[in-house]
């Protein structure tokens, strides 16, 4: 075999396309068949930028007179699908003439796995960020659901250990009369007025570093003092209480419908734990809670009513009048007292 046919053997092994042209007249002297597959077979004559239509022959000639190495990459259709070359253009000096070794490279699966490989990662881009925005999305609606220290309990083990609170004051709100104005009214607009009034009443839970532990129909019920231990836990909710009729008595003078409420505060032990499986609940159970509960329902209307063991902690910020004793299912005879409006800063200096 010739060194020729060698030489040939081992290029459409490799799968490089090469062709040798005349520098002079860019004719064509030499080609092997991988570069006539994919370009045809050079005719008598035929020049490189002919066979070769996506050679820009100015940058060419201009980089072949500077003694450069021409490197550029070609798209040409066969069998009705696009292939990517690179072709690179080097000259080989011959003592009778000079000449340009044309290589050619089929670079199209390289570039359809790179243009995959950046598909793909768009893609896991697209869906981090998605999982991201969804990871946010849980994480509000679990704050929603209970504090941000149990959340972040829940979130690093799981569960949710019941914890005991010795002292904390609960703040619990029903609105007089709500079954009728459900019923004649669209639930829509029921909805909605809700849904007002309780974020308004939300602002101020924060505002007063109390905690919004859940809504029930038309009642809340928010508490101080858990999960982070408050020593002025009973003004706390007291703050809230007033502020709740306040922002009523405000939204009634400039709204169709007119909201009423009942405030019951109570103080005493309580436990808070994340409650089910499946939907997942932080609630609180306890004497001050079941105290709140009860007490609302013998307040007035736009009232507050607090048990009488409060009544040291709220008088130095409060009006406070007795009540009295008051007989109240399962807890018998409870001393009571109704919660006014708070004192201003000189009321407040002559308690003292």
């Amino acid at each position: 075999m010739s060194l020729a046919a060698i030489n040939e053997q081992l290029l459409r092994a490799i799968g490089v396309g090469v062709a040798v042209v005349r520098a002079s007249d860019l004719t064509f002297v030499f080609h092997n068949q991988p570069f006539a597959e994919w370009f045809g077979t050079p005719g008598p004559g035929a020049t490189l930028p002919e066979v070769m239509e996506a050679l820009d022959p100015e940058e060419l000639g201009q980089q072949q007179g500077e003694g450069l190495r021409y490197s550029a990459e070609l798209q040409i259709k066969l069998k009705r699908r696009t292939l990517v070359f690179a072709v690179n253009i080097s000259s080989a000096d011959q003592p009778e003439e000079q000449l340009l070794v044309v290589e050619c490279q089929n670079i199209t699966r390289m570039r359809e796995l790179e243009s995959m490989i950046d598909s793909y990662s768009t893609m896991v881009e697209r869906n981090t960020r998605e999982l991201e925005r969804e990871k946010e999305r849980v994480e509000r609606l679990l704050l929603n659901l209970m504090p941000r220290s149990v959340y972040e309990e829940f979130k690093t083990f799981g569960v949710v250990t019941p914890q005991l609170y010795p002292q904390i004051s609960v703040v619990m709100l029903d609105f007089v009369d709500f079954t009728d104005f459900a019923a004649r009214t669209d639930p829509t607009i029921t909805l909605g007025e809700l849904n007002d009034i309780f974020t308004a009443f939300d602002r101020i839970v924060e505002q007063y570093g109390c905690e919004r532990i859940k809504t029930i129909g038309d009642a809340y019920l928010a508490v101080a003092g858990m999960p982070e231990p408050t020593p002025d836990h009973a003004t706390a909710v007291a703050h809230c209480a007033t502020r709740f009729l306040r922002y009523l008595e405000r939204r009634n003078e400039s709204h169709q419908h007119t909201w009423r409420a009942r405030i019951g505060l109570g103080t005493g032990a309580a436990v808070g734990s994340v409650v089910g499986i499946q939907k997942y609940v932080y609630d609180v159970f306890g004497p001050a809670v079941n105290l709140a509960s009860r007490l609302q329902v013998f307040a007035k209307p736009m009232h507050i009513v607090a048990p009488e063991t409060m009544k040291a902690a709220l008088s130095e910020e409060f009006h406070v009048s007795d009540i009295g004793p008051t007989e109240i299912k399962g807890l018998g005879a409870v001393d009571l007292v109704s919660v006014g409006s708070e004192l201003s800063a000189p009321q407040a200096a002559r308690r003292y």
